[in-house]
């Protein structure tokens, strides 16, 4: 996959198969797959019933990769999610042997990760970020490509623990979704209480296309202006003090940049626009900020304070 063009007509097969199984959630869809050809992580957050897993083990469904889910639960361990070793007889000795955890795979699914608690959450720091885990004195290099797509419940509910700040600077996105409209609702209905069994969906995606798009994307320009425009949101978002208690780090400035650069190539244009840094900026921005109690009191949302920023 070597042109504009070619992601085009792949990324279209590609959301047209996964509607094959996702009733809506275009939107989340599409930032999912921003963040895969950018090399990332998503976080998805949304009411329980409102298809979050099951549009990630969709997508995942469509790659030809190794697959694995974890289970968000208060009693999670770390040792559950990299791994432990074994006591083995062998020979009549004693060895211990590695049992590798659910961490071992390129695309892994942590289903609720809020409710894990955030001694475990931090357990995923090092491989989302260094994309390695070390046990002991031991480092163990995660094979390539690496994506942790998680999803969480909406914080106000109960039974939920906050991710650890360092750890939400990691996730590229945090894609909100939203509940089908009336229409989608219906064929939400229709599709999963009627006799015909859904589509099985087969590997679209190979490990040499996503690495052959994840290159393209970085080669699309960003003009000077636009660089600094990026720049100046993200600095504005640390010095509104009346509205931001705690502003974005510079891994916000590199996630803008390069989201805006996906999200033009999957528009078809070989440049990035003003347009495509707008149209990224709350995804990339809202777990990103603490709002200040001042926000809080007049019952500002991220994504109002961060659109007054964008104006």
């Amino acid at each position: 996959m070597k042109t504009i063009e070619e992601v085009q007509q792949f990324t279209s097969k590609l959301f047209k198969e996964v509607g094959k199984i996702v009733v809506g959630q275009d939107q989340v869809i599409k930032e999912m797959v921003i963040a895969i050809i950018t090399d990332n992580h998503v976080l998805i957050e949304g009411a329980p019933g409102l298809a979050k897993t099951l549009s990630v083990k969709t997508l995942a469904q469509l790659m030809d990769l190794k697959f694995s889910r974890i289970q968000g639960t208060p009693d999670l361990m770390p040792s559950d999610i990299i791994g432990t070793h074994i006591l083995e007889e062998r020979a009549g000795k004693k060895e211990f042997r590695f049992e590798p955890g659910p961490i071992f795979a390129n695309v892994v699914l942590f289903d609720e990760i809020n409710r894990a608690v955030p001694r475990t959450q931090s357990a995923l720091l090092e491989a989302m970020q260094e994309r390695q885990i070390t046990i002991g004195k031991q480092t163990i290099k995660l094979e390539q490509p690496f994506f942790v797509l998680a999803t969480q419940n909406p914080i106000e509910q109960e039974g939920v623990n906050y991710l650890p700040t360092a750890q939400s600077d990691r996730f590229l996105f945090k894609v909100k979704t939203d509940y089908p409209s009336f229409a989608e609702e219906i064929e939400i209905i229709n599709r999963f209480t009627e006799g015909a069994e859904l589509p099985k969906l087969g590997p679209l995606l190979k490990r040499e296309h996503l690495f052959a798009m994840q290159e393209l994307v970085r080669e699309v320009p960003v003009a000077n202006d636009l660089k600094k425009y990026v720049v100046e949101i993200v600095n504005s978002s640390r010095n509104k003090k009346e509205l931001i208690e705690v502003g974005a780090s510079p891994r916000a400035s590199i996630g803008l940049i390069l989201a805006a650069k996906a999200h033009a190539l999957l528009s078809g244009r070989k440049y990035v626009s003003k347009e495509d840094v707008n149209a990224v900026a709350l995804p990339v921005l809202r777990h990103r900020i603490i709002l200040s109690f001042e926000a809080e009191r007049n019952n500002l949302r991220e994504d109002e304070v961060i659109k007054k920023l964008l104006r």
